[in-house]
């Protein structure tokens, strides 16, 4: 039947840690926002075990850190198999372990329901109407328990996973390499597996065991020669006991499991992460190896990226052309993604013949500033985003990156920028207690708050050095970094919209 079109700001089709962060995300940024998501209820299925040393930064910048109970991370990790101290670089780890990510859902919904976000589940998107690219708005028609619904919105994000029904709907291309092979993942019990954290490398293939506690195994099969098919497909548990005993000689078929799936390397990004009114965001816009938990990290990380700007093109307070700011900004991460996940699959997974390349990175990651580069690599800390025009004094080395996690003091006591970040704004720092920057940003009062502070020396190099004053973006890069004015006004203006 047909129902009642429902206006909201922005439709995101998708209740993962993606598209429930967005949500949040729009939600601080004053947009409306319905959520809707096929299942009726969450999977409790696990497929991520933790996040990024960047993501855990993008989860206290909104305060959502103790939320989880407190979290272990781990400063050694690896690349493609190969282990070494990420803490070599500074700031760094190999992100949060342990965590599963039904918790991390749980985690993030909470949170933006809180915010005032509708979460509609058992609602499984149909249609999408034509005039998305051009139109005042996007159409789109559902399934739900209470029959056939039509929802129109400002914009459409597709949070809806590797086989997005959205990207297909839209038009977008997903260029890339097929899938060379199957794997499989499961959740085992009453196997008695000794751990195989970093893999084991045997003749027929490679696995991993990792224990997650009550008895149940994270175990990673990895055949070789197996006929790559869909990935993610559901599987039988004797499939995955088979193939784990082709390559073991182990047997586990007396064993079970609480849940299993299989799959591929499959390597591919959408060429544009826009097309009108339409945006694609996480796996929706990109897949790949899962090396290293990254997927589920880049899908939040990207919906930091994007939330706040629709947020503010959608309150009309921005104008259009800061969304294409979101495709310039992160496709570039999304590629660079799939060159590390595809290094680290031909190293991990490259069987006999891969051995010289294992034994080369070995030597090399003896090399402090090569574990520097894969550590910042795979913990996301190499980001820095490419602004262009506009972003205060020539060439300043912190302009596109994140704030430095410095100690600030201020009037009321010691602070720090993911704290000040917390409501989802921007912040201009003001270093020097300079009444004419605190007056620069008074026309964008509710879109950046003015804190003046004393940032804490540094040990070693200090990145803040000669610096009085930076805009730092709602997602908690700096936008704009000086000495003088020079450019600030114009820094503020590109990146919150023109002063009422």
């Amino acid at each position: 039947m047909e129902g009642t079109a429902v206006d909201t700001d922005v439709i995101v089709v998708g209740a993962g840690p993606t598209g429930l962060m967005l949500a949040g995300e729009l939600r601080l940024g004053g947009a409306r926002v319905i959520v809707i998501e096929k299942l009726t209820e969450p999977t409790m299925q696990s497929r991520g075990l933790g996040f990024t040393a960047r993501t855990m930064e993008s989860f206290d910048q909104r305060g959502l850190l103790p939320r989880w109970g407190g979290l272990e991370t781990m400063p050694m990790g690896h690349f493609g198999g190969v282990q070494f101290d990420y803490s070599v670089l500074e700031d760094a780890h190999f992100g949060a372990r342990g965590v599963l990510q039904w918790r991390t859902e749980e985690v993030l919904e909470t949170w933006a329901t809180e915010l005032g976000a509708q979460i509609r589940r058992g609602w499984e998107f149909a249609e999408l109407a034509d005039g998305f690219l051009d139109g005042d708005t996007v159409e789109i028609t559902v399934n739900t328990p209470e029959g056939e619904q039509r929802l129109r919105a400002s914009y459409l994000v597709a949070c809806d996973g590797s086989r997005s029904t959205i990207r297909r709907a839209a038009g977008f291309d997903f260029p890339g390499i097929p899938a060379s092979r199957k794997m499989y993942v499961a959740d085992v019990v009453g196997c008695e597996l000794r751990p195989r954290y970093l893999g084991e490398q045997l003749p027929n293939g490679m696995v991993m065991v990792g224990p997650l506690g009550d008895g149940v195994d994270r175990i990673i099969v990895c055949p070789h020669g197996t006929p790559a098919s869909d990935r993610d497909a559901i599987v039988p548990f004797e499939e995955v006991a088979d193939a784990w005993e082709h390559i073991t000689g182990e047997d586990i078929h007396g064993g079970g499991a609480k849940w299993v799936s299989s799959f591929t390397d499959a390597t591919r990004q959408t060429s544009e992460y826009r097309r009108g009114r339409v945006l694609v965001a996480g796996d929706a816009a990109h897949i790949h190896l899962p090396a290293g938990g990254q997927g589920l990290s880049t899908g939040v990380q990207d919906a930091v990226n994007l939330g706040w700007k629709l947020a503010a093109v959608a309150r009309g307070t921005a104008p259009d052309a800061l969304l294409d700011t979101y495709h310039a900004e992160r496709h570039p991460v999304g590629r660079r993604l799939l060159m590390n996940t595809r290094a680290q699959g031909t190293v991990f997974l490259g069987g006999e013949e891969a051995e010289p390349l294992r034994q080369l990175f070995q030597e090399l990651v003896q090399y402090d500033d090569v574990k520097r580069h894969l550590a910042g690599i795979v913990s996301h800390l190499e980001i820095r985003y490419e602004f262009g025009d506009g972003t205060g004094e020539e060439g300043h080395p912190l302009v596109g990156r994140r704030m430095p996690p410095r100690l600030l003091v201020g009037a009321e006591g010691e602070t720090r920028i993911a704290e000040l970040l917390h409501p989802g704004r921007g912040v201009l720092l003001d270093l020097a207690d300079d009444e004419a920057v605190r007056n620069a940003a008074a026309g964008w009062q509710g879109q950046v708050d003015v804190a003046t502070v004393v940032a804490k020396p540094a040990d070693g190099a200090d990145q803040l050095e000669g610096i009085t004053a930076l805009l730092v973006r709602p997602d908690g890069y700096v936008a704009w970094a000086g000495s003088t004015q020079q450019g600030l006004t114009d820094a503020l203006d590109r990146w919150f919209g023109p002063t009422a």
